[in-house]
């Protein structure tokens, strides 16, 4: 039963993200395990990491955030 309560916090935190501006340049991935999520991937800015760690922290079900995300800013051309 605790996978499909994962899932459904996975999803929240990833709808939350995309609502939030954390979304294409960025790639952050969801992980979540036993109400402990995890974000992996990139962000354009240091601000972004700090607003995805807070939005996933806001979700319920959520025990903890595991923050694994880098800061890569977007090549200029």
């Amino acid at each position: 039963m605790r996978g499909s309560q994962d899932q459904v916090i996975s999803q929240h935190v990833t709808n939350k993200l995309a609502k939030g501006g954390i979304s294409s340049p960025c790639r952050v991935a969801v992980q979540t395990k036993n109400g402990d999520v995890t974000l992996s991937g990139t962000v354009q800015y240091i601000h972004q990491k700090g607003a995805a760690v807070k939005a996933a922290s806001g979700i319920a079900g959520v025990r903890r955030v595991h923050d694994q995300m880098t800061v890569k800013p977007r090549a200029k051309g």
